[in-house]
């Protein structure tokens, strides 16, 4: 997907950029019982499910996701058929998949992906959950509280913050997605979506200071 560029300030790059490493978990990426990729804007969640399943680490891939207002313009048939349909073309088999398409939210997305594993009787002790890189902790957060008895290992494409911007195109919208993230990562264990994650003092000051900059688009609104 491809966005207009806006160029970024020093102090304001270098701010988000705390906020990209606070967002991944930095977990060791292994074999897991079935992957779980997560709808968006972005299609290299869906090839980085590929090259993993062509890795070897698992041989169950849901993919996740029906419409929001950030994907219906470019995934018009929905995330998931979308998503599918890439790793169809990376060489993923039919077989492996299992589409879910009518999630809206991150909680839907584990949810429901639960229950599509679970109709085809799959009961994981692991779950691989890929996203985009700055993703990785609101996912795991959410999957902890959703469904806590399956042990979460996170991946994303291991691509540097620079390599990402690029990769998008609009580094304000990328950076106002990921101060978007972080205040749910903040505010949504109050309201029972997700378990608690500490926040360090450097990352939340870059928050603030990015937010009231006007890095605000994807807020949610009071």
């Amino acid at each position: 997907m491809t966005y207009v560029q806006q160029a970024i300030a020093a102090e304001h790059r270098q701010a988000a950029r705390l906020i990209w490493d606070y967002h991944q978990m930095h977990h060791d990426v292994r074999p897991a019982d079935a992957a779980i990729a997560l709808g968006c804007h972005d299609l290299g969640v869906a090839a980085y499910a590929a090259e993993l399943y062509h890795a070897g680490l698992f041989r169950t891939l849901v993919f996740t996701g029906g419409n929001s207002p950030a994907t219906l313009s470019c995934f018009p048939r929905g995330e998931a058929v979308h998503f599918q349909e890439h790793a169809l073309s990376l060489g993923v088999p039919d077989s492996v998949i299992l589409p879910e398409p009518r999630a809206a939210n991150t909680g839907q997305n584990i949810a429901f992906s639960r229950q599509v594993l679970t109709e085809e009787g799959i009961v994981p002790a692991t779950v691989l959950l890929i996203t985009m890189p700055y993703m990785e902790r609101r996912a795991y957060a959410t999957t902890r509280k959703a469904w806590p008895e399956v042990e979460v290992v996170c991946a994303s494409d291991p691509l540097d913050f620079d390599d990402y911007l690029k990769h998008m195109g609009d580094e304000r919208l990328v950076i106002d997605m990921m101060v978007g993230d972080l205040q749910r990562v903040i505010e949504y264990p109050r309201h029972g979506f997700a378990v608690e994650q500490d926040v360090p003092e450097d990352v939340h000051a870059a928050y603030e200071s990015l937010r009231n900059d006007g890095f605000d688009s994807r807020l949610i609104k009071p």
